[in-house]
């Protein structure tokens, strides 16, 4: 199997709200909610880099898709990473999460592996680490 994921895809309790966050919290672009004609077809799509898109799906419509029963999730079973250039930026990452609503778990600070990170949780849960990592400094 070759390596082509292009989308992420998180589960929400709350699509309206998810939105919000991302797009007026994190300031990412939507075109909103679409697919709401379909029973379970609700969906918002934000687009990262490179050809990656993340999807913000209701948990229910993930479940039912799948052929699966909703369950419990723990904050820790996944974890998205956000890396930035410099520290200042993880900095200013943080601060515009919290202000959009994330509950800031870990505040940004030095770390064990020499780089700079902080960890916060969007509405539903997801874990986010925003870090400075001096050996994996993005492109842009």
């Amino acid at each position: 199997m070759k390596p082509r994921i292009t989308l992420i895809t998180l589960g929400v309790d709350d699509l309206e709200r998810a939105v919000r966050f991302y797009r007026d919290g994190l300031g990412w672009r939507t075109q909103g909610i679409v697919g709401t004609e379909f029973e379970h077809g609700a969906v918002a799509f934000f687009d990262l880099q490179s050809g990656l898109r993340l999807a913000l799906w209701p948990r229910a419509s993930l479940a039912h898709d799948a052929g699966i029963a909703v369950s419990a999730a723990s904050p820790t079973d996944f974890c998205l990473a956000h890396n930035v250039a410099s520290k200042a930026e993880v900095d200013t990452v943080m601060a515009q999460a919290r202000a959009g609503g994330a509950h800031i778990v870990k505040p940004e600070k030095e770390t064990f592996w020499g780089g700079y990170a902080g960890y916060f949780q969007d509405p539903d849960r997801h874990l986010w680490e925003v870090a400075w990592n001096p050996q994996m400094l993005p492109a842009d």
